[in-house]
């Protein structure tokens, strides 16, 4: 309503200072007054729109009532639709970029390659030279223990042998000692021991011939002087039955006789 007044057609014409002063006042005047009307009667409304007691409360009454369920139509089922094939899908193959090498990169890498290879081989290598010098080891233990079998078996032979001959000797010798002549003559007893009254024995060793005969008789073991003469000569005497082998007449080495030489 100010607004109104201020820009109304009166506004054109140039009033006086008083005069525009005072109808500032009277619209300013106005306006408060009119304010204050707005806000008298909203209060004197809203006291007025308040009842004075509450009023009772209302009811409100229902029924249930139950109808008869209607058939419910099933709907008839909808035909299918045709699929369409679905169509096919091409892959789209990635393209392959083949990565650049470098040269030497490559050549490194056979060399690393060539340098294993040669590993493995002087590997294999050693391995074989291994295995055989093992062989060869173990051929030589064999060969060893065969040679100390072969040894101890000749050891065996050999000693068997020796007690073969010592037996043979000590039956040879038994049985020379049981050859005796089947002839022979006593020794004379020498003057001079017997004036002295020497008393002793002497043993006299020779060979037999094939004819029974005495060969190459000496005197074994310790013999007093005098009686060595006079037994080598009673020695030569003696007749012996030929030693027969395989229907052979053989030699008898070794043959012994001792002489008692005492004084009655």
């Amino acid at each position: 309503m100010s607004a109104a007044l201020m820009h109304g057609p009166l506004l054109h014409a140039r009033p006086l200072p008083w005069t525009r002063l005072w109808r500032n006042s009277l619209a300013l005047t106005v306006t408060v007054a009119l304010h204050g009307a707005v806000v008298a009667f909203l209060v004197l409304g809203w006291s007025m729109e308040q009842p004075m007691t509450e009023p009772a409360p209302s009811s409100l009454k229902t029924r249930l009532v139950m109808l008869p369920a209607e058939p419910i139509a099933v709907p008839p089922a909808p035909e299918p639709l045709p699929v369409a094939a679905p169509a096919p899908v091409v892959e789209a193959k990635p393209e392959v970029v083949k990565p650049t090498v470098d040269p030497q990169l490559r050549a490194r890498k056979l060399e690393q390659a060539a340098l294993a290879r040669k590993r493995v081989e002087e590997q294999k290598q050693v391995q074989v030279e291994q295995q055989k010098a093992a062989q060869q080891r173990a051929e030589q233990i064999e060969a060893q223990r065969r040679q100390a079998l072969a040894d101890a078996s000749a050891q065996l032979a050999r000693v068997a042998a020796d007690n073969a001959r010592r037996a043979q000797q000590a039956a040879a010798a038994a049985d020379v000692r049981q050859y005796l002549p089947i002839s022979k003559q006593a020794p004379d007893y020498p003057q001079r021991a017997l004036d002295k009254g020497i008393e002793g024995d002497c043993t006299v060793e020779y060979s037999v011939t094939p004819q029974g005969k005495v060969d190459n008789p000496k005197v074994v073991g310790s013999c007093h002087p005098a009686f060595i003469r006079p037994s080598l000569v009673a020695a030569a005497t003696f007749r012996y039955q030929p030693r027969m082998v395989d229907g052979q007449a053989v030699t008898v080495q070794g043959v012994r006789n001792t002489f008692h030489y005492k004084i009655q």
